[in-house]
């Protein structure tokens, strides 16, 4: 028994790594697995997502400490970037429209060109107190982005996956906004409600591109929320369309984001649904990536 009032002390083994060495050795470690600014933007991601440390802590605070688990952690990380397993599944998230979201290998990693889509039904819809339908939410990433920069508006999700429903809803949660979230096949939707935008980001893709695409996103992302079979390239949007056409109210907008190489097919499937004021549009890199159509 000590005496009162006399501390004992152990040792640690444990090695202290400071900031400016997980740098060093995460740009050694990844050196081959990207290009330069790629391997830059994934170590701003690490710092930021793992150990809480922004572009300016970055730069004044080299030689912080970092937490006991650091080394460990770095060298998971390295390791299954090595494998090309996506960082966002990685540290467990994804900035999109300006939030960070969940993900996870059960929900597609939301893109930069998907931004662009909400961008343009935010710019697009200005009014209040819309009704909104996302089919084939995933991680809830363009619903919860809409019901955020919408006036007012009232916001359902529709996925296959209950995986996936349940990282949206755990994304709905955390930025606070309601979205009802339903489970319902897009090639079979349920919800019986009329909306005065309908949006949707189905599988594209496909099979044969497959083989043309990064290991990062072909050997790890869900292959039901990307392909679809060579001969029926159009399949959802033949299921989406026409749901649309009946549940949108007079004057009412749909919005898809599409394979590039399919816009007229798209065009035409629009216009024999009765949709007017058909574009495809491009989005960032001059590519056909978005049908816009109002019914």
């Amino acid at each position: 028994m000590t005496k009162r009032g006399k501390k004992c002390t152990f040792a640690r083994n444990v090695k202290i790594m400071i900031l400016k060495e997980a740098i060093e050795q995460l740009k050694d470690g990844l050196a081959g697995v990207a290009e330069p600014q790629e391997v830059k933007a994934m170590i701003r991601v690490i710092c930021e997502d793992v150990f809480n440390y922004d572009q300016v802590d970055v730069a004044l605070r080299q030689d912080s400490e970092l937490p006991d688990f650091a080394p460990q952690r770095i060298e998971e990380i390295i390791s299954r970037l090595r494998r090309h397993e996506p960082l966002q599944y990685i540290v467990g998230s994804a900035r999109f429209h300006g939030h960070r979201f969940k993900v996870t290998p059960a929900v597609l990693i939301p893109r930069p060109e998907t931004e662009q889509l909400v961008d343009l039904i935010v710019d697009e819809n200005p009014a209040s107190d819309l009704r909104v339908l996302d089919m084939g939410t995933g991680s809830g990433c363009i619903a919860i982005s809409l019901a955020r920069a919408l006036k007012f508006a009232t916001v359902d999700a529709l996925d296959v996956s209950r995986d996936a429903l349940a990282v949206a809803r755990e994304n709905a949660a955390s930025l606070k906004v309601k979205v009802r979230m339903f489970e319902s096949d897009m090639l079979a939707p349920q919800p019986s409600a009329t909306y005065d935008i309908i949006v949707s980001n189905p599988p594209y893709i496909c099979w044969s591109e497959r083989e043309a695409m990064d290991r990062n996103v072909k050997d790890y992302e869900p292959s039901t929320a990307l392909f679809v079979p060579d001969n029926d390239p159009l399949l959802f949007y033949k299921a989406i369309v026409p749901y649309a056409a009946r549940s949108l109210e007079h004057d009412g907008r749909l919005y898809l984001e599409i394979n590039q190489r399919f816009g007229n097919e798209v065009r035409r499937l629009l216009e024999e649904n009765g949709f007017e004021q058909v574009r495809i549009i491009d989005d960032s890199y001059g590519k056909p990536r978005f049908a816009a159509a109002k019914i």
